[in-house]
């Protein structure tokens, strides 16, 4: 009695055990074109510990070649157990439909099958009738861009040349706008005969004339100081540093006396009234003014009217500022006709290539 119970609870063990694994196969794909390859995948379902065994090359019908197996990683199934895969992959050449065989898995020594597989190939339609449309494989092609010929390379590395010139212009562009300007411009100045200066002088005493006649050192003044600057230009020597007597003196040599002698009453008029406070009449300032225009148009030279260039002088600072934006303009220019050149023999080159 008792040996029939422990053989009864071997058995249900055995039972309960061989429950727990599971053996399955798939395909990839149940149909596939002539030389086409399918991988079948073979499962085996049972605990972390148990001893799994699949087959290392599987044995299947005439016409399906088998290429070689392919090991997969465990996945962690329920219950504590493990799925081991294994993938083998097939081919074949025949259009039919092959039956796979099962595939025998050992699992702690224990033999078990997969289910049954089918598998069908199918084959292209080809027109035997029109076979010359069909041409063979073609070879390997020579790669166009043949650098040991130079017939890219020189476009290319002109291209490189080209983009380097134009960031080198734009940098150079950067650089000018950035510096502060040096401005030398050339001023035109119209050169006045030494009477025009002094009838000029004389025409603002005059819009001056009741300003002035309040302060007669001053009308004196500016009179006086209008026919030094005239004389001095007109005879050649310094009259602003001598005194009215060494003036007419000198005046002497060169000019009617009967011309000097208003001249002269007028420099004694303007020494009395600026060092003597000598005062006088409105009507006597006026002859005054008189006698200096009548003085002045009797001796003029009329010579032609001189233009005179004046060339704004700057310092060393600036002289290098501006001879620095000279040569920065210089090379961008350049180098922009350089990157044109380059682009249109660049645009050439390639045009020639294609």
């Amino acid at each position: 009695m008792k040996r029939l119970f422990i053989t009864y609870l071997l058995a249900c063990i055995a039972v309960i055990t061989s429950a727990q694994v599971k053996v399955e196969s798939s395909i990839s794909s149940v149909e596939m074109l002539v030389g086409q390859q399918v991988q079948l995948t073979v499962t085996a379902t049972a605990g972390e510990n148990a001893a799994v065994e699949f087959p290392q090359e599987a044995t299947f019908p005439q016409g399906v070649e088998f290429l070689g197996a392919i090991d997969m990683p465990d996945v962690p199934a329920d219950k504590g157990q493990v799925t081991r895969q294994r993938g083998y992959v097939l081919t074949s050449f025949e259009d039919t439909l092959y039956y796979l065989p099962p595939m025998e898995v050992r699992v702690d020594g224990k033999v078990y099958q997969t289910k049954k597989l089918a598998l069908k190939v199918l084959t292209v339609d080809v027109d035997t009738t029109n076979y010359e449309q069909y041409y063979g494989p073609k070879t390997v092609q020579d790669n166009p861009f043949d650098w040991e010929l130079d017939d890219w390379a020189k476009p290319f590395w002109l291209s490189v040349v080209m983009l380097v010139l134009m960031a080198l212009a734009y940098y150079l562009y950067l650089r000018l706008r950035d510096n502060k300007p040096v401005i030398a411009h050339i001023r035109v100045v119209k050169r006045l005969l030494p009477h025009q200066k002094a009838m000029k002088a004389i025409e603002e005493i005059k819009a001056e004339k009741m300003v002035t006649a309040e302060d007669p050192k001053m009308y004196y003044t500016r009179l006086t100081d209008a026919l030094r600057k005239y004389i001095e230009e007109r005879y050649g020597f310094s009259a602003m540093e001598m005194t009215s007597s060494e003036i007419i003196e000198r005046l002497m040599k060169t000019d009617d006396p009967q011309t000097l002698s208003e001249l002269r009453q007028l420099f004694l008029t303007a020494d009395l009234v600026k060092f003597a406070k000598y005062s006088t009449l409105i009507n006597e300032n006026d002859a005054n003014l008189v006698s200096a225009i009548d003085f002045i148009n009797k001796t003029k030279v009329e010579t032609p009217v001189n233009e005179q260039d004046l060339k704004p002088k700057l310092t060393a600072e600036e002289q290098r500022t501006k001879n620095s934006r000279i040569a920065l303009k210089t090379s961008i220019a350049v180098a922009c006709i350089a990157s044109v050149g380059l682009l249109g023999y660049i645009v050439y080159c390639v045009y020639d290539l294609m």
